[in-house]
């Protein structure tokens, strides 16, 4: 009968399974992690990414559409806020960034304001719509022009804008969500976003 300390002087690392661990990130992007190496050797870790989450719309072109809402109220993408010529070309001033994880390239030429927002259909994006609405209109009564965007400009900062024309405006939820889409033809809300805007009540 082998003791204990026997087994554990023979035991060896090559005898261990290999293992894969599947985990999804924050922005709900899915990966496999593998460790493998044997006895004596430094471990190796590789890491497969899976699939993108719903915190990201997948498009390898460039969107540089601008929405103009308001003359000083502007809805586009991740693309179009990096876009010098863009930004120039609109005058815009400040930026709302409600994308999650995305930079802020140009800090001596815009005011920037950050939330992290993530593309989720149980984020209580209403919870944001003051702030947000108070930054766009510091922009205004400096006389600027705010861009507002999140990754692909299409259900976060929709839903911003949507919110603040409802908060400040008085509009419906139609009448918002209508301006709206016709500025910026590609927006299209997250189901819980869409059904909290239609039960706002400013």
């Amino acid at each position: 009968m082998h003791s204990l300390a026997q087994e554990i002087q023979g035991f060896s690392k090559s005898n261990l399974k290999k293992q894969r661990t599947r985990f999804t990130t924050v922005t709900g992007r899915k990966h496999v992690e593998r460790r493998s190496g044997d006895d004596g050797e430094e471990e190796d870790q590789q890491l497969e990414h899976l699939e993108d989450g719903c915190g990201f719309v997948v498009d390898t072109s460039l969107d540089l559409h601008v929405g103009v809402i308001r003359p000083f109220l502007l809805l586009a993408s991740q693309d179009a806020a990096h876009d010098t010529d863009t930004l120039r070309r609109h005058k815009v001033s400040h930026v709302l960034n409600v994308a999650y994880g995305v930079s802020n390239p140009f800090p001596d030429q815009v005011v920037y304001r950050t939330l992290q927002i993530l593309d989720l259909p149980d984020t209580q994006i209403t919870s944001y719509l003051e702030e947000c609405s108070s930054f766009i209109d510091q922009a205004r009564q400096q006389d600027g022009v705010v861009m507002v965007h999140c990754n692909a400009g299409v259900s976060r900062s929709s839903s911003v804008v949507i919110g603040y024309l409802m908060l400040k405006e008085g509009l419906s939820f139609d009448d918002a969500y209508s301006q709206v889409k016709d500025a910026r033809p590609s927006i299209r809300p997250n189901p819980g976003f869409y059904q909290q805007l239609q039960n706002y009540k400013p």
